[in-house]
């Protein structure tokens, strides 16, 4: 059995409606942007199941990981990644030809793109512009053309990452546009800072303002039956029932990273005689809280007016509005114990959303990022209450 869980039919279902798509989904061509926590598999879906879909059903994929080199600038990152994949498109015999559809294997042997820039200063300030290279890739291949930006939101992080994210804005008009393309092009970026995911689709200054951003689809039970039959295969011994498991995956926020650490400390900890069912819960719930105090410890370097408006927003059931009005600042004044200035807000709100504390999940309103926080957060409070 592989070591890899994959999830065939989400890659399927995935690429029907990005290469395919029905009148509800045509929106996907202006972007699609998936936002979940850290640590849930989305990198690992991408490369193993939903690349070779793409490239299956006759896509051509060029895929970049924004944080694969923090050295490197997202700009050029993204520059090179597209290079890289236009220099084997000019190759004869390149693989990626033998994905492509209507190509025989005579035309794979002498084929290969002809270019009318050159690539070494493809998106530079004096060379070929990113809309004009990749509109001759699809005018060439005839297909689609979908680019992947992983941890996408680190594109923000520099001017040059601004301006590569309008390029690529300025390649899907230039592109999508024309009434008789012969592809389209397709962006999809995915991250794990789910503030500022959002901030890429809902500010209008943002290339891709309006695109749609959706959730990762987290894994589930299907994943914890998948555990469980190569540990079956091992023989490995004092193992919770899978219903159990398939509980703590759940709570531990279907982190597979965290529930294989969960199923380690059961079989090294577990005490003669106790109940592996209730071990685990007990595990799960100090691996929980130990993750969630690990970003409350965050919160609280941000000092006594960051922590009174993530009360606010904690504290509130479906989002926090009013963050800057001035009642907002008299409640602020009395929890840190001195007069709080409407101006010195956003200031704070800005260090909570760059911390992926807090997130704006509509205009006005403000959630915190990660459930288990605020969950963590709201427990805390309830226990240092004074009856």
């Amino acid at each position: 059995m592989s070591s890899i869980y994959r999830r065939t039919k989400l890659a399927t279902e995935m690429t029907q409606r990005l290469l395919q798509p029905g009148v509800l989904d045509e929106g996907l061509r202006s972007g699609l942007f998936l936002s979940g926590l850290r640590r849930i598999g989305k990198t690992t879906f991408l490369i193993n199941d939903l690349i070779p879909a793409l490239e299956e059903a006759g896509a051509v994929v060029i895929y970049v990981d924004l944080w694969s080199d923090v050295q490197v600038s997202p700009s050029d990152l993204v520059r090179r990644a597209i290079r890289s994949t236009l220099t084997a498109l000019q190759a004869p015999a390149s693989t990626v030809f033998k994905k492509l559809k209507g190509i025989t294997a005579a035309e794979i042997a002498a084929y290969g793109f002809k270019f009318s820039f050159a690539l070494e200063k493809l998106g530079d300030k004096d060379g070929t512009t990113l809309a004009k290279a990749l509109t001759e890739v699809v005018d060439q291949a005839a297909t689609d053309l979908v680019l992947i930006v992983d941890e996408v939101q680190h594109a923000l992080a520099t001017d040059d990452g601004t301006r590569v994210m309008l390029a690529l804005k300025a390649a899907r008009d230039a592109i999508n546009s024309r009434p008789d393309t012969p592809g389209h092009f397709l962006f999809i970026g995915t991250g794990s800072h789910r503030a500022l995911i959002g901030e890429l689709v809902t500010r209008r200054n943002q290339a891709f303002a309006g695109a749609t951003s959706v959730p990762y689809p987290v894994l589930n039970g299907d994943f914890v039956e998948y555990v469980f039959q190569r540990l079956a295969q091992e023989a490995v011994q004092k193992l919770p029932s899978i219903e159990a498991a398939k509980k703590a995956f759940d709570f531990l926020g279907n982190r597979p990273e965290e529930l294989m650490k969960a199923i380690r400390l059961l079989r090294s900890q577990l005490p003669y005689g106790v109940d592996p069912d209730v071990h685990l819960a007990v595990i799960v719930a100090t691996l929980r809280t130990a993750a969630a105090d690990a970003e409350l410890l965050r919160l609280e370097r941000l000092g006594g007016l960051a922590n009174a408006v993530f009360e606010r927003i904690a504290g509130s059931n479906d989002g926090a509005r009013g963050l800057f009005s001035s009642d907002a600042a008299a409640d602020y004044s009395r929890m840190v114990g001195h007069e709080v200035r409407v101006d010195e807000i956003q200031p704070v709100v800005n260090e909570l959303l760059a911390a992926n504390l807090i997130m704006r999940r509509a205009h006005g309103v403000y959630v915190v990022t990660d459930p288990f926080v605020q969950d963590t957060w709201l427990e805390e409070k309830r226990l240092t209450q004074v009856p």
